[in-house]
């Protein structure tokens, strides 16, 4: 026997279990899929309901998402934008009913997972690589399972060029 101790997890009672299963069926129907996918870097531009006392219109905050909170249906992102040289942070929920679309403007290439760094600097060192696309730009499909092929060879070699004698 070795030296760990061994303590026995809780077990969920049948009302947990059911109670657990209600939140995660209310969640699941709060959760949105119509929105695009799309990741930290990206220049996004996020339509929000706003309400101005018995009016309510549409309004755009276009940014780089500097980060995300990823906890279910509270998921929130980050968006960031240089107006007149201040920085505008905006958290947004991801799920929120006041989100009207998101639009991906770019597709930022980028090896963070938050980028926090973009507060500390601004004009030309706050660019962002663009991700290349270029194999769709190519119309070259990749296939996604099987085996790479070489070119076709054919039974034949082809001639050698003849060789001219050098005076």
């Amino acid at each position: 026997m070795s030296g760990h101790l061994h303590h026995p997890q809780p077990q969920a009672t049948k009302g947990q279990d059911r109670a657990m299963s209600l939140l995660q069926d209310i969640e699941s129907r709060q959760q949105r899929t119509d929105l695009p996918k799309f990741n930290v870097g990206d220049t996004v531009r996020v339509f929000s309901r706003i309400k101005e006392g018995e009016k309510e219109r549409v309004q755009y905050f276009e940014g780089i998402v500097i980060g995300f909170h990823r906890n279910a249906v509270s998921t929130t992102f980050k968006v960031r934008k240089e107006s007149y040289g201040v920085g505008v942070e905006r958290t947004y929920p991801i799920h929120s009913p006041l989100l009207e679309k998101i639009e991906v403007k770019k597709r930022g290439d980028v090896r963070r997972a938050k980028l926090f760094y973009l507060r500390g600097v601004s004009g030309k060192k706050a660019r962002i690589r663009e991700k290349k696309d270029w194999l769709s730009k190519k119309k070259v499909v990749v296939p996604t399972f099987g085996s790479a092929e070489g070119p076709d060879v054919s039974a034949e070699a082809p001639p050698a060029p003849a060789e001219t004698p050098k005076e």
